[in-house]
């Protein structure tokens, strides 16, 4: 039974990151930040998600391990990322400022403040609307 809890939760999260690439690959609006469920959290990356080249606007996103959890962090289009030279990789250790939402059935954290080391990249202002710009 837990095998099959796992495969439906895998499939779940799955399912929401394509909608969430597409979305976010349109430039549309997608999960909203919600100030009320921001949080402050820390870890180390696990797996990195980067969409592949040629289609650097669509959102790049971090699994993160913490002491309690294992965490989807959305971050912002790769652009954005690649402009503020800025990178990560597997094993860094990161801090970060998000907000909890849901996305269908599947609960997400849209990142508004990363920090790596003495870095601070900040993707949303304080009310929780992207610094980036989607027609880049």
């Amino acid at each position: 039974m837990r095998s099959i809890a796992v495969a439906c939760r895998t499939s779940a999260v799955f399912l929401s990151l394509i909608f969430l690439c597409s979305v976010f690959s349109l430039g549309q609006a997608g999960p909203k930040y919600d100030v009320s469920t921001e949080a402050k959290f820390k870890g180390t990356i696990e797996d990195l998600k980067l969409p592949p080249k040629g289609s650097e606007k669509q959102i790049a996103y971090v699994t993160i391990k913490t002491d309690t959890d294992t965490i989807e962090i959305y971050l912002c289009p790769k652009s954005f990322i690649d402009d503020m030279g800025v990178s990560f990789a597997k094993g860094d250790e990161i801090a970060f400022t998000g907000s909890k939402v849901k996305a269908g059935d599947a609960d997400m954290v849209l990142a508004r403040e990363v920090v790596k080391g003495t870095d601070t990249l900040v993707l949303r202002d304080n009310k929780g609307n992207p610094v980036w710009n989607w027609k880049r």
